[in-house]
């Protein structure tokens, strides 16, 4: 069957349609607050204390990479076929259709243990002011705000999170700011000895690699994980404007804003908190604040953080019910998660990926600080896979597309360097799955992660072999 340039307006029922309302400006800062949120702001003290300050620096610096290969192999296929829940469909038509299946679900099972270590993460940071609250009930508290921000038209979640997304990103510029000027002794800091001014945090304390070259390959899937997000510009194809020119200007910006942001504060934490001090019971970035002296300034940055964690769960929410959506409208799940409301929302999709949510955040009653980074491995496996999932389908797309009689020349947007970049990125993303399988500490989540996969396979040709039988 020749390919065709597929402009899909998705109906869902009688009920409504999903409503192409998202700006380039909206999928920037929709991806952008996907990818904001504890993997930038809690576990990357976790990376800093495995890895060490140099270790940690190279790894978000291979991550960013990774994520610029997959974005350039998404942006082919998302150009050609703007479809909501994307990632699955090309899954589906250029490797398989239980390939395809197996994505949607991983792709689901990202966001929805995601929002359970978001919860999970902001109810930690709220036991700086209220030390003898438990975890669980702020988590609690925090997804019924999520839900109910979700539950508004696309118009109201698009701005919300867009403005949402522009105080993450001032802070976080603020912070690279402040925290360089202490680098470089500019600000003094409070406490002498503390920090690591002037790149001694570099030379001191077993150097730059303190625990060897190994943990920086056992720290790539979370910061994988602190990069997840990116891709949520594909999923909103089907609810953009004119994709044709918005998502090509959405990637660039996003992934350029991504590596200075990531990379810049990375350094800056790096530089300034010992790696034996750094892990996930208090932000990196609160540890700084105090550090420094500023008046109120860590309460603040606590502050901010837990909005910023709330709006990645904003994004989450977002991404696994249009997955959700996307897998009823093929006939995978029951007609009644691809129903819409008068105002263009999945909501009965949002409301079971939202008990996939909180059957997560159930765990952080019983040792959230271990328990958020067995979320965090999870998540971070999850979306890896769906990642090696894009690179895949352009690879196989591309090579369709030319067989067929096609030339280059149509496609409005064409991934570089084929089939450099879809092999690299997918065997880069495969080595990060591996390395966690030596990590103690996300080990176990491997093992899970393959075992769901499995599974997804499993309950795909069992559904298929029930469906021609029915025939």
């Amino acid at each position: 069957m020749a390919l065709e340039q597929e402009r899909v307006e998705e109906t869902g029922t009688e009920e409504g349609t999903f409503q192409r309302k998202m700006k380039s400006r909206h999928l920037v800062m929709l991806s952008l607050g996907g990818v904001i949120g504890t993997g930038l702001f809690l576990s990357s003290g976790y990376t800093i204390n495995q890895a060490g300050p140099l270790g940690t620096i190279l790894a978000y610096l291979v991550g960013a990479v990774i994520v610029y290969l997959v974005m350039l192999c998404l942006g082919e296929l998302s150009v050609h076929m703007p479809v909501t829940g994307a990632f699955h469909a090309y899954a589906a038509k250029f490797i398989g259709p239980g390939t395809g299946y197996m994505v949607a679900w991983m792709y689901w099972l990202t966001w929805t243990v995601a929002l359970g270590s978001e919860f999970t993460a902001a109810g930690l940071l709220m036991q700086r002011w209220f030390p003898d609250t438990s975890v669980w009930m702020w988590s609690g508290v925090f997804a019924l705000l999520v839900f109910l921000l979700n539950a508004f038209s696309v118009r109201f979640f698009a701005e919300a999170e867009f403005w949402f997304s522009g105080i993450k990103v001032a802070i976080i510029l603020l912070f690279i700011i402040l925290g360089g000027a202490a680098v470089f002794g500019v600000i003094p800091m409070r406490e002498a000895g503390a920090s690591a001014p002037l790149f001694s945090n570099f030379t001191s304390d077993g150097g730059l690699f303190p625990n060897g070259i190994l943990p920086i390959f056992m720290a790539m899937l979370s910061v994988n994980f602190a990069f997840s997000g990116t891709e949520l510009i594909g999923i909103a194809a089907g609810e953009s404007v004119d994709p044709d020119k918005t998502i090509p200007r959405a990637i660039k910006a996003t992934v350029g804003r991504l590596i200075i942001f990531f990379v810049g504060t990375i350094f800056v934490l790096s530089a300034l908190i010992p790696w034996r001090d750094a892990g996930v019971i208090e932000s990196p970035f609160v540890i700084v604040f105090d550090r420094i002296g500023i008046p109120y300034a860590a309460d603040i940055m606590n502050f901010v953080i837990i909005t910023a964690l709330l709006s990645a769960a904003n994004s989450g929410l977002y991404a696994s019910s249009r997955m959700l959506w996307s897998l009823s409208k093929e006939k995978m799940l029951p007609s009644l998660f691809s129903r819409l409301t008068s105002s263009g929302i999945p909501l009965n999709a949002m409301i079971i990926s939202m008990v996939g949510g909180g059957l997560s955040l159930l765990s952080s009653v019983v040792a959230p600080d271990t328990i958020y980074i067995f979320l965090v491995s999870v998540s971070g496996f999850a979306v890896v896979v769906v990642w090696m999932g894009i690179a895949a389908s352009q690879f196989m797309f591309r090579r369709q597309f030319i067989r067929e009689g096609h030339q280059l020349s149509e496609l409005k947007y064409r991934t570089p360097l084929y089939p450099i970049v879809p092999i690299a990125a997918f065997v880069l993303c495969l080595a990060s799955c591996i390395g966690i399988a030596f990590d103690p500490n996300q080990s176990l989540a491997f093992y899970c992660g393959i075992a769901f996969m499995v599974l997804c396979y499993v309950a795909y040709y069992i559904q298929n072999r029930r469906g021609k039988k029915a025939i």
